[in-house]
C-alpha cells in the first residue's frame, strides 16, 4: 500500500489532500501542532488506514519520531511539505516574533521534514512536494517574509531536485495562491479569484497534488494570471511587476 506523510494535515490544503489520498486507498500520516482540529479530521477519516502525530515542525527529535513511526522498515512514498503559518500586513507593523516565527516553520520546518524523510524516501524512490506560492514569482506586498519564505523553497526545491536525482527520489514544488491555503467556507478571495482566474477552492489544489503523483514537474503554478506573470516576469520591468503582484493579491 503506497504511503503518505502530511505535515500541516489539520485544516487547508493539507486536510484536503488527506481527503483524496484517502480515497485512493493510501495510508496516511499526518502531523500537525493543532491537536484538536487533527482528532477532527483523524474522525472524518475513520474508515481509513492513518496514524497521527501532534508535532511541531521545528521540533526535530518530535519529527523524527512520528516519521520513523510512521515508516517504520517500509520507507515512505510521499512527504507533502505542507506545514506553514501566512501573515499579511505591512512588514514594519508585524511583530519580529512573529516574523521569527514564520520562518522557522515555513523555512526550517520545511527543510527538517525534508531532512528526517530523506531516508525514508530513498527506500521507495519517492517524491518529496514542498508547499510555495505564487508569491515565489516576485516578492508580494503586504506579506514580505512569507513571500521571501516561499522564495526560499523554491529554491531548496531546485538544489534537492537535482541533490537527489541520483538517489531516485523525486522533488517537485507547487505554487498555489496564498487564499487556496485556507478552508473553502472561510477563504477571502482575491481579486484574480473574483473574476474566476484563480483556483475555486482547496479541493482543487489537492487534486493537484494528486496529480504530481502521477506527472513530475519541478515547479507547478496554480492559476492562469500567476502562470503568465511567471512567463513573463523576466520580460517585463520591475514596476509592471509590482504592478502585476498588488493587482492579483489585492482583497
Amino acid at each position: 500500500m503506497p504511503s503518505i506523510f502530511i505535515t500541516g494535515a489539520a485544516s487547508g490544503i493539507g486536510r484536503a489532500s488527506a481527503q483524496r489520498f484517502a480515497a485512493e486507498g493510501w495510508r496516511l500520516g499526518l502531523a500537525d501542532i493543532d491537536a484538536e482540529t487533527l482528532s477532527r479530521v483523524h474522525a472524518e477519516l475513520a474508515s481509513a488506514q492513518l496514524q497521527v502525530y501532534v508535532v511541531d515542525v521545528c521540533d526535530e527529535q518530535a519529527l523524527a519520531a512520528a516519521l520513523a513511526d510512521f515508516c517504520a522498515e517500509e520507507g515512505l512514498d510521499v512527504l507533502l511539505n505542507n506545514a506553514e503559518v501566512a501573515l499579511h500586513g505591512a512588514l514594519h507593523e508585524i511583530s519580529l516574533a512573529a516574523h521569527r516565527q514564520l520562518i522557522e516553520v515555513n523555512v526550517l520546518g520545511l527543510i527538517h521534514a525534508a531532512w528526517l524523510a530523506y531516508p525514508h524516501l530513498c527506500r521507495r524512490q519517492g517524491l518529496l512536494i514542498n508547499m510555495s506560492s505564487t508569491t515565489a514569482i516576485f516578492g508580494t506586498p503586504q506579506r514580505a517574509s512569507y513571500s521571501a519564505s516561499k522564495f526560499a523553497v523554491r529554491g531548496l526545491t531546485e538544489a534537492l531536485a537535482n541533490e537527489w536525482a541520483d538517489d531516485g527520489v523525486k522533488v517537485c514544488d507547487l505554487m498555489p495562491p496564498l487564499s487556496a491555503a485556507t478552508d473553502p467556507e472561510t477563504a477571502e478571495q482575491s481579486w484574480a479569484e473574483r473574476l474566476r482566474l484563480g483556483p475555486p477552492d482547496v479541493l482543487d489544489i489537492a487534486e493537484q497534488v494528486w496529480q504530481l503523483t502521477q506527472e513530475r514537474r519541478l515547479h507547478n503554478l496554480v492559476g492562469l494570471p500567476f502562470k503568465l506573470l511567471s512567463t513573463l516576469s523576466g520580460w517585463l520591468p520591475d514596476t509592471a511587476n509590482r504592478r502585476i503582484m498588488q493587482l492579483l493579491s489585492r482583497r
